[in-house]
């Protein structure tokens, strides 16, 4: 069974207050979810987002912005109640045609691209004895139908990654460089506290932030690429690759200063040369990559605070 987090008393005294408001708010009842099952929600969704030591009112301000009705459809599907299921397609299935066709550009291509992820949806694997559908993971802080859109555009992203694997591996064999010699690993030199403070930058990351880190600097997708994905305007991407790099260096410098630097050392520790730095940014993002272009784009990612045009200089992206 899937380990859940202890719940706070501030988020489980919360929860019983507005359990009563927030359950006739949400239409649980049309999708077949009871109040003890919605108030587990709850608490889980709170638990996950909120310190261990969160007080009632707390819990009581991150609550009531929850989007709840997006909340319970969803993991009413994800539960496998078929009335839900079917409201669900109703609200979204066009949306995420038309969102998957933004993507793939191709009607056959998208319409495959769409249906590969209603499985994943609706939940037609079990672990464990549990059903797993992607909609068990929305929390209801933001839309269900820009999730959606997030969660379709990685998928897009996915099935690229192993299409560019597969040819690279076939070009590979048809050179003979399947039996290259593996290059000698490099010394890890870095200070362990870099390490630590960018990895823990990446992994606060929220999903969509992960997504577009990914496929703008690890897989060398243009600006126009990655917004086409998540159906906005390409200066909204660019302003966003900004804004992230710039928040991410000053994440992993305030953790490093966390752990005993200096502003001074922490400065100096992102002059490291990134090959020395053991951070698995690809398993952070949730991503692969080969990896040249996992050290070059870790670069960026610790460094990069010129922005776009820094980021076009270390030949990550095409930016207008």
């Amino acid at each position: 069974m899937r380990a859940t987090k202890p719940i706070p008393a501030g988020v489980q005294s919360a929860v019983a207050e507005l359990l009563a408001e927030l359950y006739a708010k949400s239409g649980c009842e049309k999708v077949g979810l009871t109040g003890e099952s919605f108030a587990a929600i709850l608490c889980d969704v709170a638990a996950k987002y909120l310190p261990s030591g969160a007080s009632q009112d707390e819990a009581r301000t991150f609550l009531v912005t929850l989007r709840v009705e997006e909340l319970a459809l969803a993991r009413a599907c994800a539960a496998g109640n078929n009335s839900a299921w079917e409201f669900f397609l109703i609200r979204y299935r066009e949306k995420l045609y038309q969102s998957a066709l933004r993507v793939a550009r191709e009607d056959s291509a998208a319409r495959d691209l769409a249906d590969s992820l209603y499985a994943e949806l609706y939940g037609t694997n079990t672990r464990e004895g549990e059903r797993v559908s992607k909609l068990a993971s929305f929390t209801g802080r933001g839309s269900l139908e820009g999730w959606l859109r997030t969660v379709l555009a990685q998928e897009f992203v996915n099935r690229y990654r192993r299409t560019k694997r597969l040819v690279s591996l076939d070009e590979e064999n048809e050179d003979g460089e399947q039996f290259a010699a593996p290059e000698q690993e490099t010394v890890a030199s870095a200070d362990g506290r870099l390490e630590a403070a960018t990895d823990a930058a990446l992994a606060g990351l929220p999903s969509e932030d992960r997504m577009v880190l990914a496929a703008y600097y690890l897989d060398g997708r243009t600006l126009a690429e990655v917004a086409r994905m998540l159906g906005v305007h390409e200066s909204t991407i660019s302003r966003k690759v900004d804004k992230l790099a710039k928040t991410l260096r000053k994440k992993i410098l305030a953790g490093m200063m966390q752990q005993g630097m200096t502003r001074r050392q922490a400065d100096e520790a992102l002059e490291v040369d990134v090959r020395d730095v053991q951070v698995n940014i690809r398993r952070s993002l949730a991503q692969e990559t080969p990896a040249e272009a996992f050290l070059q784009k870790k670069a960026i990612l610790i460094r990069s605070t010129k922005g776009r045009a820094e980021s076009q200089d270390l030949g990550s992206g095409d930016v207008p």
